[in-house]
């Protein structure tokens, strides 16, 4: 890795650095927690108040397409952006909240939950109102689509696909496959190029099969994954059940500050704990919608409602689940 770090220019990594404390400031966190605000009030409380219907549509059998096929189901969906919510920012995404912010940080990941559900809500149902049919009979959408048609901002629209693309190929997945590579170097001493062949062989045979083999896959290795890992932290709470109720004092205090000697550490939890948040659950960042789209749902709200359900499988399922290893 430091051999490939020294072919990286300086200027690049100047230019990273300084976009990142750009963009990734106190104005973009701003940004999606008054809107996330907005929605949350505007929907009356939408992801508290549907919670049960969040559930119901999510084992409701997929619309039929036009060329008589079974469209891509609002499990199969929902799996789709799971696998996408889920990854390095569940594991040690909580552990650098944790160590940045404390124990309160985890508290305020929650709430940053609480409020993006609303937010993923709003999203994904506006990919469900633009979505437009594809080539081989299913749908497709998302922010692109929506900005140009409900907007009327074609540009705006190409900007973003450009930019989402551009995001995922080379900087979300790249985070995902370097933590791969580098755990299996680590423990076993296999080369990350040679894992790195692997992933991306394994990568283009599911995406070449389109979306339904992405949907298929999905929704049978996110319940495998989600078993597995609530599993092991089940397993951790039983031989530690005198622990749970300190533990969860010990966040609550955390998030207020109560042990806290200085009031910085307060700021440091709320502030950790939203940052690592959202990059998590992605609400709002118009990720999700692009697989909420593909869904052949009766209702437009449906998939929205799945979506939410999506932010909180992430942030207060899984997330929870590291943290309380953690602790």
């Amino acid at each position: 890795m430091k051999d490939f770090d020294s072919l990286i220019p300086g200027w690049f990594k100047e230019f990273v650095h300084v976009g990142t404390d750009l963009i990734w400031s106190q104005y973009l966190i701003g940004l999606l927690l008054t809107a996330g605000f907005f929605f949350t009030i505007s929907s009356k409380f939408v992801q508290l108040r549907m919670l049960p219907e969040m559930f119901r549509a999510l084992v409701e059998r997929p619309e039929t397409l036009e060329d008589g096929k079974k469209g891509i189901s609002p499990f199969q969906a929902f799996a789709i952006s799971a696998g996408s919510r889920v990854g390095t920012g569940n594991i040690a995404g909580v552990a650098t909240a944790i160590v940045l912010g404390g124990p309160g940080a985890v508290f305020w990941m929650w709430i940053i939950a609480f409020i993006g559900a609303a937010s993923a809500f709003i999203e994904a149902t506006l990919a469900q109102v633009y979505k437009v049919h594809d080539k081989d009979g299913g749908f497709r959408g998302g922010p692109a689509y929506y900005i140009t048609k409900g907007l009327n901002q074609k540009w705006l629209g190409i900007v973003f696909a450009i930019l989402i693309t551009i995001t995922f190929a080379f900087v979300f997945n790249t985070v995902q496959s370097n933590t791969i590579a580098e755990s299996l170097n680590t423990q076993y001493n296999i080369s990350p190029v040679i894992t790195g062949i692997i992933l991306a062989i394994v990568t283009a045979i599911i995406i070449f099969g389109g979306v339904r083999s992405i949907a298929t896959l999905s929704s049978l290795i996110v319940p495998i994954m989600a078993i597995i890992y609530i599993g092991m932290v089940l397993v951790i709470l039983l031989f530690n059940l005198d622990q749970i109720v300190p533990m969860i004092g010990t966040i609550i205090k955390s998030a207020f500050g109560i042990e806290q000697v200085t009031g910085g550490a307060v700021g440091a939890a709320v502030l950790q704990g939203i940052k690592r948040g959202l990059f998590s659950n992605e609400a709002g960042m118009g990720s999700a919608p692009n697989a909420a789209a593909t869904a052949a749902v009766p209702h437009p709200v449906k998939q929205g409602l799945i979506q939410s359900l999506g932010v909180f499988f992430d942030t207060m399922l899984v997330c929870t689940a590291t943290a309380i290893m953690i602790l």
